[in-house]
């Protein structure tokens, strides 16, 4: 037999007054279910400035909003899903404009320093020595040919040099004191710089900090449960205490992942949950799409709706709004309309140049004159 009906209360959605019954438990719609909450397209996690860092692995209090933490208290999104992506993306545009209000785009030029031969094994990389994808290894560049294209890539228009070297962990020796030399080098001629090598220890971060190192990119590429499915030459916790070293060193951290591996909406929020709870948030975040590389587990994926890269860009900028959101690999799949929905939605930097890493990226006089017609700035660095 029921019980006592239980209490009403007021509610205001969008604007609109609305009752709804509250169990004992705090919960609307009737007993023992909870009222429909919709927002970005992704289940609702805590996260964003002032919101408490419960670490990765936290669930969703029932009755807690979506957007507790986050600037200017924002009520929940409700609609059908055309009218949730607009609303998604207006918000994410008022946060970008008061954070970014020279509405600036960042150019990160990147270079694969040393290609293939990667001992790891994720499912999604041609590099990988576990899979034979066709890629030809190339040993560690010479420090004065990297000079040479990060001077190149400033001419461009680049402001930031990237580094990527296929080593699962950083070793000491020849090969590790040429990487601190490039980073001396390209601090000297006047660009920011930022590798990425994989795993290290505390003393190789405090050299490479030492030596001018501006950022350090380390991804946790998906959710803790969803990564067991994607790499298991590594544990999860692995890229969380490298991470942990780089903040420790004075290095700011690049750090995102990757959509359209498998994963589900889920391991998506997980993701960006656990980057929100970093204190403080990746100076940068790349968000790249899945390019199915031939050879790899991940080969015949199909490629995501761009809407769903525009979803990711507005959520990243609305919990993480200091940060720079990084259009990253996929982003040659993009038409320009889909592009400039993610600079609407509060992306503001790309990977410029015609290669990222091993994988084919836009060309960069495309690029440029995209930014230019949409009146979009390019950063530039001060002096």
């Amino acid at each position: 037999m029921r019980g006592p009906a239980a209490p009403r209360r007021d509610q205001t959605v969008d604007g609109r007054r609305t009752r709804q019954r509250a169990d004992a438990g705090g919960r609307g719609h009737g007993p023992g279910r909870h009222p429909r909450r919709i927002g970005t397209g992704l289940p609702h996690f805590r996260g964003g400035p002032g919101a408490e860092a419960d670490g990765p692995g936290r669930e969703p209090v029932p009755g807690e909003s979506a957007h507790r933490g986050m600037p200017g208290g924002r009520p929940e999104h409700t609609g059908p899903a055309s009218s949730r992506n607009r609303q998604i993306s207006v918000s994410a545009q008022k946060i970008h404009k008061k954070y970014f209000p020279k509405k600036d785009v960042q150019l990160a030029s990147l270079l694969s320093i040393k290609t293939g031969a990667c001992p790891e094994n994720c499912k999604y990389c041609p590099q990988s020595a576990h899979y034979k994808t066709g890629l030809k290894n190339e040993p560690l560049l010479s420090v004065n040919e990297v000079l040479k294209k990060a001077e190149k890539a400033k001419k461009s228009g680049a402001s930031r040099f990237c580094m990527g070297a296929a080593w699962r962990e950083v070793k000491d020796g020849p090969e590790f004191d040429k990487v601190i030399k490039m980073v001396k080098g390209i601090k000297k001629i006047g660009m920011e710089s930022c590798v990425t090598l994989g795993m290290l220890n505390q003393d190789q971060a405090d050299k490479l900090a030492k030596a001018g190192l501006k950022a350090y990119n380390h991804n946790i590429d998906t959710s803790p449960s969803f990564y067991k499915k994607i790499i298991t030459t590594r544990k999860f916790q692995d890229r969380i205490e490298t991470i942990n070293r780089v903040r420790k060193a004075g290095i700011t951290v690049c750090c995102g992942g990757i959509i359209g591996m498998g994963e589900n909406v889920k391991d998506r929020a997980k993701m960006l949950q656990i980057l929100s709870n970093f204190k403080p948030h990746p100076e940068s975040v790349p968000i790249n799409t899945l390019v199915p590389s031939k050879g790899t587990p991940l080969a015949n994926r199909k490629k995501i709706d761009p809407i769903e890269l525009v979803r990711m860009c507005a959520t990243a900028r609305i919990i993480m709004p200091k940060s720079r959101v990084r259009l990253s690999a996929g982003r040659k799949d993009l038409s320009n309309e889909s592009q400039i929905l993610c600079f609407m939605a509060g992306a503001n930097s790309i990977f410029y140049g015609d290669k990222l890493l091993t994988t084919g990226n836009n060309d960069t006089s495309s690029d440029v004159n995209l930014l230019k017609s949409v009146g979009l700035p390019l950063t530039q660095l001060n002096s």
